[in-house]
């Protein structure tokens, strides 16, 4: 699956959306451990990341390679400030037409449109993939993603509230949301 745009941000900057490739790993793993690091509402920290640089660059590749995957990283310049991916719920007929979304955008680049763009980039793919149902889970805190989401048409279905178990402030409340496609 192919992806490449040039998208102007709210600041007036050009951003770039495109495929992570394999020689991103380096890039994309620095983004995966900053933006872990900034925000408790993604699903790891970055000490539990697994992934050294070759295993983040394979990913990249096999993503960059999939019809009905892929991994689209936002470069303003040289530097990777988020990343988005759709990946499949399965390959067993009864849950072929789902998807599941992420989302991570650098801090300092929070408000100015990369992840609205990020999100209608992985829309886009999921429904040229052939996906019928794009999923998500979002901490229930996380207010302005919860806001992109519902103005992008996903609703919720459902709630865990102990979704996540913050190592900062206990448990979260983790909302899920699905898009028709």
């Amino acid at each position: 699956m192919k992806y490449n745009k040039t998208i102007i941000l709210k600041n007036g900057k050009e951003c770039c959306l495109r495929n992570g490739i394999e020689s991103d790993g380096q890039a994309v793993l620095e983004h995966f451990n900053l933006t872990h690091m900034q925000t408790d509402y993604l699903l790891s920290y970055p000490d539990e990341n697994s992934f050294d640089v070759t295993q983040e660059s394979q990913f990249l590749k096999e993503k960059a390679e999939s019809e009905n995957e892929i991994e689209i990283i936002a470069l303003i310049g040289n530097v990777v400030v988020g990343t988005a991916g759709i990946e499949s719920v399965g390959a067993k007929y009864k849950v072929q037409h789902r998807a599941e979304f992420g989302i991570s955008v650098t801090k300092e680049f929070w408000g100015i449109g990369i992840g609205r763009a990020l999100m209608d980039a992985c829309i886009e793919c999921a429904r040229d993939a052939g996906y019928m149902q794009l999923e998500l889970n979002v901490v229930a805190e996380n207010v302005k993603a919860i806001s992109m989401y519902e103005r992008a048409g996903f609703t919720e279905y459902g709630r865990n509230p102990k979704g996540f178990n913050s190592r900062k402030i206990g448990f979260q409340e983790v909302i899920y949301m699905r898009l028709e496609l």
